[in-house]
């Protein structure tokens, strides 16, 4: 007797397990329409002081659980003086990625820590008064180069934080982004030493920073 219990316990818990599984597949995720739109204020305050204007901003939309989709786009003119290069540089640049919630907070799934990735890409005007070359016999000399379009593209982490002003629909986001060039169109095998958007660099590497005062739809 005590044995047909047992499997007529089993067999209860196992019909059971499998109604619970059956409804939960038929729980399917469904997208309901999330907008952030964000301004870096913190750039385009700068520019006002600085040779660089830097005009960005992002729209963001969490898609599935922890996981935002982020699209950025902007506009840059810079200057570089420094080694015997003289030139300038202006155009827009467009990024899209995601990135993944860290931690959050519980009363806001929006509050909190985040890390991703973007691709990114730069379609600009440059022009070089001046750019070293070496002359005869190992002299320095320098020559100019005139204005071409190049375009240049790169991949950027992205590791941040957002917060909530109080009760309202605004948000602070802050993030840093390390970036690496993959490549660039080259004007007679000059590299370019700024490119809008990735920032004024004669490496691979660089580094850059977004404080965005956003609102939430």
């Amino acid at each position: 007797m005590k044995t047909k219990h047992i499997y007529t316990l089993f067999f209860s818990l196992f019909t059971l397990l499998s109604f619970a599984q059956k409804d939960s597949l038929k729980v399917k995720y469904r997208y309901e329409p999330n907008f952030m739109v964000g301004i870096d204020v913190l750039n385009a305050g700068i520019g006002v002081f600085s040779e660089r204007k830097l005009f960005q901003g992002f729209v963001s939309t969490k898609i599935k659980k922890d996981i935002h989709a982020v699209a950025e786009a902007g506009f840059e003119r810079n200057i570089y003086r420094k080694s015997g290069y003289d030139g300038e540089a202006s155009g827009v640049f467009a990024k899209l990625g995601a990135f993944y919630m860290l931690s959050k907070d519980f009363e806001n799934q929006f509050n909190g820590f985040y890390a991703g990735g973007k691709l990114a890409g730069s379609f600009y005007r440059q022009e070089y008064g001046s750019v070293p070359v070496r002359g005869y016999q190992g002299s320095d000399l320098s020559m100019p180069f005139p204005a071409s379009s190049q375009s240049s593209y790169w991949v950027e982490a992205t590791v941040g934080g957002r917060v909530q002003l109080f009760k309202t629909p605004f948000y602070i986001d802050v993030n840093l982004q390390p970036r690496y060039l993959m490549f660039s169109t080259k004007q007679s095998d000059l590299k370019p030493m700024i490119v809008p958007g990735f920032g004024r660099s004669s490496g691979k590497f660089n580094m850059g920073f977004a404080w965005n005062f956003a609102y939430k739809f």
